[in-house]
């Protein structure tokens, strides 16, 4: 299995530093394929924990990688109806798609909805939904709220998931972002599954 650029890197749940912009890196036998097919992740993609990822919008140039990573179920954080040929390839792939609508607004006009933030959760924390993909629109502010408010409920302290949401939002971090997740209650969300790389065991 070949993977096109630095977007190719086999991530670990602890290494999460997003990859570079769409700019693959090519060596002189990337002309020469042998044959093989070249995998390209969505931009933004990262693992998250053990049968959770993370990305930006997927388009048919990442189907074959999405397809090696087997996933059961998408969670999509955009309000817009689902492009025919992703909505195809789910099909195709017996992938189910958990659509929450989350209005990208800039600041200050940002309103994250608390309620819809613990619906995806839910999702994400039913092991039956792995393998998983999150994913909004770049898979920065809509995606990186949605991770931030899990790394609560792992217990993660808060510079970290603040480091984290950084590396993937980088120039466009909002402090709103920041402020909703840090006030984000896990009082009252179930256990994380024994899957999950903090679980008590």
């Amino acid at each position: 299995m070949r993977v096109e650029g630095f977007q190719g890197k086999v991530y670990e749940a602890a290494e999460l530093s997003p990859p570079r912009p769409n700019s693959p890196i090519t060596t002189e036998d990337d002309n020469d394929n042998n044959g093989e097919e070249l995998f390209v992740p969505p931009l933004n993609f990262a693992m998250v924990d053990n049968g959770v990822f993370r990305s930006g919008f997927p388009d048919s140039a990442n189907f074959s990688f999405l397809q090696s990573l087997g996933l059961r179920s998408i969670i999509y954080l955009c309000p817009e109806s689902y492009p025919e040929a992703n909505n195809e390839f789910l099909k195709a792939n017996g992938i189910r798609l958990f659509q929450f609508g989350i209005d990208g607004c800039k600041e200050p006009f940002v309103n994250i909805p608390e309620e819809t933030i613990r619906e995806a959760l839910n999702v994400v924390l039913d092991v039956k939904n792995h393998p998983l993909l999150i994913h909004c629109k770049r898979g920065k502010h809509r995606t990186g709220c949605v991770v931030g408010c899990l790394r609560k409920l792992q217990r993660w302290c808060l510079s970290s998931i603040f480091d984290e949401y950084q590396r993937f939002a980088a120039a466009k971090a909002r402090v709103s972002d920041q402020r909703f997740m840090e006030k984000f209650d896990v009082s009252g969300m179930k256990h994380l599954p024994i899957t999950f790389s903090c679980s008590k065991r």
